[in-house]
């Protein structure tokens, strides 16, 4: 089998500055390969009416990966692995994907509450044909939250642009009695499976 090249960094097809955040944690280096006003990136997350939230994740990731392999090419950029990333919450086999607007935000918290539900991250890096592939799922328990705190928390904005209408790193960590799995995958990028992935591709974490 071949040595594979050596890269010196990698692009992030993600605007999640939490994902940035996550990234660079690990000291890895990263260049932006964001959606150009072109691309209806939105699109890409539209879920399949009887899809399970596991399958959902993957194969959004799969469909950002492609969309971001696509983009590498057309814009003639030095070539270096992508890294694509998707996050949903599900409640059962219910997937609670980013809010529509505040009454959507607050029906989504109100189903969160006093409950456990799962944070499923896929995580991909692809350059060319070669795809790597790694899943995170994690537990979480919300105590038992008034409708009134959780108003509160939606008239703040904090849960619009999030899976599951909130952020583990936000105001809503009071709520949270019970995690098992990945923080950071929680939070959108389970640092493991990540690093495990950049590892197969030669970088050293």
């Amino acid at each position: 089998m071949s040595a594979l090249p050596s890269f010196e960094f990698i692009y992030l097809a993600s605007q999640s500055p939490r994902r940035r955040q996550l990234l660079e944690q690990i000291g890895m280096k990263l260049e932006l390969l964001l959606p150009g006003p072109e691309e209806d990136a939105e699109a890409l997350e539209e879920v399949i009416a009887g899809e399970k939230p596991e399958a959902y994740v993957e194969r959004v990731t799969q469909a950002k990966l492609d969309a971001a392999l696509v983009r590498l090419g057309r814009r003639d950029l030095k070539p270096a692995p992508v890294l694509c990333s998707d996050t949903t919450v599900a409640l059962g086999d219910r997937i609670l994907g980013k809010p529509a607007d505040a009454d959507d935000a607050l029906a989504t918290l109100e189903s969160l509450a006093g409950r456990r539900h799962r944070v499923i991250t896929a995580v991909a890096v692809g350059l060319g044909e070669r795809r790597l592939t790694r899943l995170s799922v994690s537990e979480v328990e919300f105590a038992p939250v008034s409708r009134e705190r959780l108003q509160r928390y939606v008239d703040s904005g904090q849960p619009f642009g999030k899976a599951g209408s909130y952020a583990i790193q936000s105001d809503a960590a009071v709520w949270i009695t019970h995690i098992a799995g990945s923080y950071s995958g929680i939070m959108g990028l389970p640092l493991h499976e990540t690093a495990v992935l950049l590892q197969q591709w030669g970088f050293e974490v």
